[in-house]
């Protein structure tokens, strides 16, 4: 019979010192009229809406006390055999540096759940995962999301980061089901952790309005979406939170007739160079990967176009503008641009829901990649080191799409894709990450970054459990010596 499994994604070790089993009852939740909206909208959207928690009922019908000791990013298969469903609860107590803590498991809702603190006056936060299908447990950190770059320190790169993002970004208002892509704004976004926005515009020449689109599609069916308007969302976010940073791909699509090189001298002279100059300190627009203290409160620019000359010369010394992504790899599993500084899974031409696994597959190998990176911030690691100034080259961005679409299967409109892909990441981020040998392509562990992870549709019915599991991961940075 199987057992429990319990995984340690802290940079702390936890103790399982207590098991009580209980008998379970269902709370409903919600009134008739939100229970009934909610299920409608969840039915369009594929997305995840419950109406009733599990919860334990009554007094503990058993009880074993342990002393299970599971190290910083460790796993322990537990004497305890599982919740059987809709049956009983399983209520785990752990000790973490003398603080008390409990879980539920089922936890009440199908989201991931903070652990109920039992010791006066900690502050410290764990948030559990509970994948039933597996009997397994997986434990964090929670972090403040609204400012969890707050807790990595200046001097790793930017690419070293698990950086939770969104494909096409703003397109979270009222559109074709094939072009909405999120479930909530940039702003709430950014508030629960989200640092990556994939931003899309479309340019008219001689206009430097630019309007949000997808491909060839607004945004909104309800007026155009400006990107200064965007900005001053990100703006105002970073001014409440100095410690963050912003990785924001820019990209022209759209029917706008004006070319990459008039939008990059939109881009320079309205939104870098305008309000007198002063929105220059917001950008970070060199050409190389820089670390987490250089941008703090900035945006970095990953420029997924073209620039004029003009611009090129005009900006960093004649050195550039932006991390140049211009030359993106389509369609790919695996491909470079930027000179080697970026590696991007893409793969997003989904012709049937079954080929929906392949991009699964993809998806799994691309955090495994990450993973595999391994920085060592100590100029004199060894002699290359020395012949290159006593610099030590960071990884690059791996950038993670998990978003698929085909405007002609409803099957594999984009939230109908997340609705499959983001629980699989889930699932393999609390389960196989930062494990040797457990990806796809069986390779080595470094670091155990994600990369930049791209998704569609989180925050639907209030579910940020991939932004948390991505968000996590930077513990492992807490770790390392």
């Amino acid at each position: 019979m199987s057992k429990v499994t319990v995984r340690n994604l802290t940079h702390l070790p936890l103790i399982l010192k207590r098991a009580e089993r209980y008998d379970s009852k269902v709370v409903r939740t919600g009134s008739v009229f939100t229970n009934t909206i909610g299920t409608i909208t969840s039915f369009i959207n594929a997305t995840n809406f419950t109406t009733s928690e599990t919860h334990a009922d009554g007094e503990a019908r058993s009880f074993k006390d342990v002393h299970v000791e599971i190290g910083s990013f460790s796993a322990k298969v537990t004497e305890f055999s599982p919740p059987e469903q809709g049956k009983d609860v399983l209520r785990f107590y752990f000790e973490c540096e003398g603080k008390r803590y409990q879980v539920d498991v089922p936890t009440a809702t199908d989201t991931s759940t903070v652990m109920e603190r039992l010791s006066e006056g900690d502050k410290r936060e764990l948030t559990a995962v509970y994948i039933a299908r597996h009997d397994f447990l997986a434990i964090m950190s929670s972090s403040n999301l609204h400012a969890w770059m707050k807790e990595v320190r200046d001097e790793y790169p930017l690419s070293l980061l698990s950086i939770p993002g969104t494909h096409n970004s703003p397109a979270c208002y009222t559109a074709l089901p094939s072009v909405r892509c999120q479930a909530v704004g940039v702003s709430e976004q950014l508030e629960n952790g989200v640092r990556f926005l994939d931003i899309r515009v479309s340019a008219t020449p001689d206009n430097d309005n630019l309007a949000l689109v997808h491909s060839a599609f607004p945004v909104s069916l309800t007026g155009t979406k400006w990107f200064g308007d965007l900005l001053s969302e990100v703006y105002a976010f970073l001014d409440r939170n100095p410690s963050e940073t912003i990785v924001m791909s820019l990209k022209r699509e759209g029917t706008g007739k004006a070319s990459d090189q008039d939008m990059s001298r939109y881009l320079r002279d309205r939104f870098i160079r305008g309000n007198d100059g002063a929105d220059a300190k917001r950008w970070w627009t060199r050409g190389h990967i820089p670390t987490l203290g250089e941008v703090r409160g900035k945006i970095v620019l990953l420029r997924r176009f073209n620039v004029a000359d003009s611009v090129r010369k005009s900006e960093n010394g004649g050195k550039g503008f932006g991390i140049d992504a211009a030359h993106w790899p389509d369609n790919c599993d695996d491909g470079k641009c930027g000179g080697g500084l970026v590696r991007v899974q893409d793969f997003y031409e989904i012709d049937q829901s079954t080929n929906i696994e392949r991009k699964i597959g993809y998806s799994h190998a691309q955090l495994e990649r990450a993973a595999e990176q391994l920085f060592r911030n100590t100029p004199d690691a060894d002699a290359g080191d020395k012949k290159n100034n006593n610099k030590v080259k960071p990884p690059p961005f791996f950038v993670n799409f998990l978003s698929a679409s085909n405007f002609f299967n409803a099957t594999c409109w984009p939230e109908r894709i997340a609705a499959k892909v983001n629980p699989a990441v889930i699932e393999y981020l609390c389960m196989r990450h930062g494990e040797d040998g457990k990806g796809p392509k069986k390779l080595k562990v470094g670091d155990a970054c994600t990369g930049i992870v791209v998704t569609d549709w989180v925050g639907a019915h209030g579910d940020w459990d991939l932004i948390r599991c991505i968000v996590g991961w930077n513990a492992r940075l807490q770790a390392k010596k």
